[in-house]
Parts: C-alpha cells; sequence; structure tokens
C-alpha cells in the first residue's frame, strides 16, 4: 500500500507540474500553444468553448487509445481533469508575469516545455495510465517504433494544421512550441533513462483491486 500511495503522489505531483508548464508557456506571450489553437479552432466550428472542446477531445482521445490497445488508468482520467485545475490555480496565484522582452519570451517557453517534458516523465512513470494526448503518443510509439520526440512532434504538428485549417490563431511561439515540445521530451527522457514504451499501465480495475487490498504484481520502468 505504500508503494501505491507512493506512486500516487508522483502522479500528483506530475500533474501539477504540467499544469504548471502550460502558464509558463503562456506568459511566454507569443501565441497560443498546440492544442490550444486545436481546441480554439474547433471550438469556433462548433460553437463551443475551449474548454469544453479540451474536455470532449480527451474523451475522444481516450475512446481512440483504449481501440488501439492502451489501457485507460486512473492517470488517464486525473490527467484530463488535474491538469486543467493546476493550471486555472497558477493563473490565479498569477506568480508569473507575461513577458514583453523577447529574449525573456524565448527563456520562458522553452523553461515551460521543458517542465511539461519533466512532468510527462513523472505521471507516465507512476504507471496508472498515460493521459489522453499522451496515450496516443505512446501508442504510436508502439505501433511505429519512431523516438519519443518524433511521435510528440507529429501529433502536437497534426493537431496546430488542423486548428489552423479551422481558424484557431497561430504565432511564432505555436510553432516553437510543436517542434520545440519533441525535443524537450526527448531530451528529458532520454537524460532519465526512461522508455514510456515500456511501462507497464495500470487499468483502473488493477488499481481500484489494489485498494480493495487486493495486491497485484506491475512490473514498470521508472
Amino acid at each position: 500500500m505504500a508503494q501505491l500511495f507512493k506512486r500516487l503522489t508522483r502522479l500528483v505531483f506530475g500533474l501539477m507540474i504540467y499544469g504548471l508548464g502550460i502558464v509558463m508557456t503562456m506568459k511566454a506571450n507569443l501565441g497560443y500553444a498546440p492544442w490550444e489553437v486545436f481546441h480554439s479552432g474547433v471550438g469556433m466550428t462548433v460553437g463551443l468553448s475551449i474548454g469544453t472542446i479540451s474536455i470532449l477531445a480527451g474523451a475522444c482521445f481516450v475512446l481512440l487509445a483504449a481501440l488501439l490497445g492502451e489501457k485507460i488508468g486512473l492517470g488517464t482520467l486525473l490527467n484530463m481533469i488535474l491538469i486543467g485545475v493546476f493550471t486555472d490555480f497558477f493563473l490565479f496565484l498569477d506568480m508569473i508575469e507575461i513577458q514583453t522582452w523577447l529574449p525573456l519570451q524565448f527563456l520562458w517557453m522553452m523553461a515551460g516545455l521543458f517542465t511539461i517534458a519533466f512532468a510527462s516523465y513523472l505521471y507516465i512513470g507512476s504507471g496508472f495510465g498515460a493521459g489522453p494526448r499522451d496515450s496516443l503518443m505512446v501508442v504510436l510509439m508502439r505501433r511505429t517504433g519512431l523516438p519519443v520526440g518524433t511521435c510528440r512532434i507529429f501529433i502536437e504538428g497534426s493537431a496546430v494544421l488542423i486548428g489552423w485549417f479551422l481558424g484557431g490563431p497561430v504565432g511564432f511561439g505555436t510553432v516553437m512550441a510543436a517542434l520545440g515540445s519533441g525535443v524537450c521530451i526527448q531530451s528529458v527522457f532520454y537524460l532519465r533513462r526512461f522508455d514510456a514504451a515500456k511501462v507497464k499501465q495500470e487499468s483502473l480495475e488493477d488499481t481500484l483491486r489494489q485498494f480493495s487490498g487486493k495486491q497485484i504484481s506491475l512490473g514498470k520502468q521508472s
């Protein structure tokens, strides 16, 4: 049980750091991030808010990942909820000023992308299931054998193109985030000797079984 709560702490802390990373990229003031471009474009097309589209898109990605054989776990569900909660929390605290000097804008953008990459390492490594969008990244890695950075760039680049086609706002920071996120996550995973495709993700049913006292064996790389 102690190991279970240790992993839960890693999961929640990773999601909190992810929210902080998103705020850092927003405060860089260089343009919408890739997924925000996608959510905005789809939202304008169907007449729904960005937040609503984010939730609906997450649900669709979860379903797609499940159909492609990826386990849906507690981490997948908490990802859909807590990243938004933590993002709003850090925005409410308003600890980071909006940057207007170009060198600091670049600095905050890269710092935010590396923070998100490290957060991904933490919560994916907890073994509770990758988030909706990262689940697609892991599926693509397993199906193609491509490096994690390449898969990340492909997915986020696709999100930007679809969002831009539907009218979402694209700025220099959008392109920087779409290309830089793959480099950052590849670098962090390499430095931590971490292979997301080799982590045995735990299903929600398995997690609930552990809480009920019926322990299972979870072999994973962290």
